[in-house]
């Protein structure tokens, strides 16, 4: 899907060379704030071309304006701060996501309700966005990066705000999703690559310095660690981020 990718602001380079073949399944983009995270996403979503590389999506490769139109149909998108028109309902925001990804108008209805039971958000369908708290608000953007069923999800921070009841809701609903399709989750906690992801790149510094299971990344760690009040795969992330430096 991405072929060594790279980009950046002005002079500066955030994504340094990303390559990555992406298959069906729960991925975790595990980094510190500042790593190049939602940089990285920003571009797989086509929210921005890259400065070099290329993205394709099941071997049709953006090339063009109207490609990114196509492929923009088939991906799902959550950025972390995402943009709400707050005097909208629930499902009239969900329906006009729907309508820009250009969804068939007469299956949109039943889209709508599905992604509404999906993320347990019947009780909040008639109420305004501007009325929600914040981890409604997260799981209504859950909510409009599925409403098209999209082969490919990409959420950012999706559990930032939610209380341990609704991630765990959440951690199963992406679990259930990922069965036919690709879910990429970017993340700084742990915990949530743990219980629900699949496979885990972790990303330092623009740049993937580890690729594997969550179990392989735990053995990356001290196994003693999780005496001192850490779990192995806390020990094996923070392991890998001193190594390069950084600040986990």
């Amino acid at each position: 899907m991405a072929n060594n990718l790279c980009q950046g602001y002005g002079r500066k380079q955030v994504v340094h060379d990303f390559t990555h073949d992406f298959s069906p399944g729960i991925v975790g983009l595990l980094g510190p704030n500042g790593a190049g995270k939602t940089t990285l996403l920003n571009t797989l979503a086509l929210l921005k071309p890259p400065t070099s590389g290329s993205i394709s999506l099941g071997g049709e490769r953006v090339a063009d304006v109207k490609s990114v139109r196509r492929m923009r149909r088939r991906v799902g998108f959550q950025p972390q701060n995402f943009p709400y028109p707050g005097g909208l309902t629930v499902t009239d925001f969900l329906r006009y996501a729907a309508w820009l990804r250009e969804f068939p108008r007469n299956r949109t209805p039943a889209a709508v309700a599905t992604a509404i039971e999906r993320l347990d958000l019947q009780e909040y369908a008639k109420a305004k966005l501007r009325t929600l708290s914040g981890g409604t608000l997260q799981r209504v953007g859950v909510a409009q990066a599925i409403v098209h069923d999209p082969e490919v999800v990409i959420l950012d921070e999706p559990t930032v705000g939610l209380d341990p009841a609704q991630r765990v809701s959440l951690r199963s609903q992406l679990r259930e999703s990922a069965r036919s399709r690709l879910v990429l989750i970017s993340t700084h906690i742990v915990d949530d690559v743990l219980h629900t992801c699949d496979s885990v790149l972790v990303f330092l510094q623009g740049r993937v310095v580890f690729d594997g299971s969550p179990a392989e990344l735990a053995n990356a760690g001290d196994a003693s660690a999780a005496t001192e009040g850490m779990s192995a795969i806390e020990s094996g992330y923070l392991q890998l981020a001193t190594k390069a430096g950084v600040s986990a």
